[in-house]
């Protein structure tokens, strides 16, 4: 898949970045790729599942894009690259995320922008891949994954 730019890191403000569940935080100057669209989706979208919480105050930066609200780490919700969330097409739908071996249902609730970053809007983060699916702690825990493996794990997904 083909990048569509790239942006230029900028330092976060003191303080801004939230390093939970291992976010990374911008760098100046540093170039980070940009994607306007994700692989097709199939009935086995591969993608990397990524660690983020939806809570106030957490890593995941601002309230959610479906619904402006945060939500709860405890159930299982997740935000999807730009091109698999659709403009808002995915928001409040079932997902079936499979991996580590086990399956789980999760509602798309969020977008993992992969065209912007590195603002506050966005916790002072770069942009996401292009084949995120960024899930909160409770996919993570109904996959089986222990907790100090938590961060990265390829999985495939489809729409439930």
């Amino acid at each position: 898949m083909k990048s569509t730019g790239r942006l230029t890191g900028t330092e976060p403000p003191q303080g801004q970045c939230n390093t939970e569940n291992d976010s990374n935080c911008c760098e100046q100057g540093k170039m980070y790729t940009i994607y306007d669209c994700s692989p097709p989706v199939s009935s086995q979208t591969q993608a990397l599942l990524t660690l983020n919480s939806f809570e106030e105050g957490a890593d995941g930066g601002g309230a959610s894009e479906c619904d402006n609200q945060y939500h709860s780490d405890d159930t299982p919700v997740v935000s999807l690259s730009r091109g698999w969330f659709e403009h808002q097409g995915r928001c409040y739908k079932n997902i079936i995320i499979s991996g580590n071996s086990r399956s789980v249902v999760a509602t798309v609730v969020d977008q993992c922008d992969s065209t912007t970053g590195c603002d506050s809007d966005h916790d002072y983060q770069p942009p996401c891949g292009n084949y995120i699916v960024d899930a909160s702690r409770a996919v993570w825990e109904a996959l089986g994954v222990p907790q100090n493996d938590w961060g990265q794990l390829p999985i495939v997904w489809s729409d439930a």
